[in-house]
């Protein structure tokens, strides 16, 4: 198994990332734990990406990978422009990606991501246990001369902590880029609690063909109390930028 003390670093992955007010946002709220606060219009956010080949990374190999979870009130990633985020669901193909990130308290389960594009639309789908319970479509241009580059923070749990650790990203996204629609296809399933709202509202997102991030090395113990000194923001983190990690 690889050491979940160890960084590693994932290039040019495709990558579909944006985020939605959900549907049910006390659902959502409550899959926030104590000692961390969802954002005050309970922001969903999700990454779905494909890493094609094992060149393209430092040792998970090709896999894919999609994330959801719960933009965060008061922990903001450094420079203040991506809240922190509370990591709800985390599925992926690969056993190496999966003992990894469940070692460092992600909610890992086996699933795969396919990410298609045919005559500038994209459609990501996301299956669990062989069951597709996600599906996006967006309408998507091409890259130009932009550059998203910063940091985010994602917070997990293990043995009875809360961890979180700060992660690089520089992205190359597409534009235009508009989503068309986002379905949950399984009621039955809990991701289903994270659905959007009807009509769609979106609060960021963006299509990029090379998106470079890194798994840092270590996690920090999070102390609630470190954290209580930060305000919670007063304008809507649906506005707020995300980008890849």
């Amino acid at each position: 198994m690889l050491d979940p003390a160890a960084p590693h670093l994932v290039v040019n992955s495709r990558t579909l990332f944006f985020g939605w007010l959900p549907a049910d946002p006390d659902a959502v709220a409550a899959l926030v734990p104590a000692g961390l606060r969802p954002s005050a219009d309970r922001l969903v956010f999700m990454n779905q990406y494909v890493v094609d080949d094992e060149s393209q990374t430092s040792g998970f190999g090709a896999y894919s990978l999609t994330y959801l979870g719960v933009a965060l009130a008061g922990v903001d990633a450094p420079g203040g422009r991506n809240p922190g985020g509370w990591w709800t669901d985390y599925v992926t193909c690969s056993a190496r990606v999966r003992a990894y990130a469940a070692a460092r308290g992600a909610p890992a389960v086996v699933g795969r991501t396919r990410i298609e594009h045919h005559d500038g639309e994209i459609v990501a789908e996301t299956e669990i246990d062989g069951v597709p319970v996600i599906r996006a479509r967006c309408q998507v241009g091409e890259t130009g001369r932009a550059i998203s580059s910063g940091h985010h923070r994602y917070f997990t749990a293990r043995d009875g902590q809360l961890l979180d650790a700060v992660y690089p990203y520089v992205a190359e996204p597409v534009d235009p880029f508009v989503i068309e629609s986002v379905e949950f296809l399984e009621p039955t399933h809990p991701i289903y609690a994270l659905r959007p709202e009807n009509p769609l509202t979106i609060g960021f997102g963006f299509y990029s063909p090379r998106a470079s991030f890194a798994y840092p090395g270590g996690l920090t113990v999070h102390t609630a109390d470190a954290d209580a000194v930060q305000a919670e923001p007063a304008r809507s983190r649906a506005d707020a930028l995300f980008v890849p990690a």
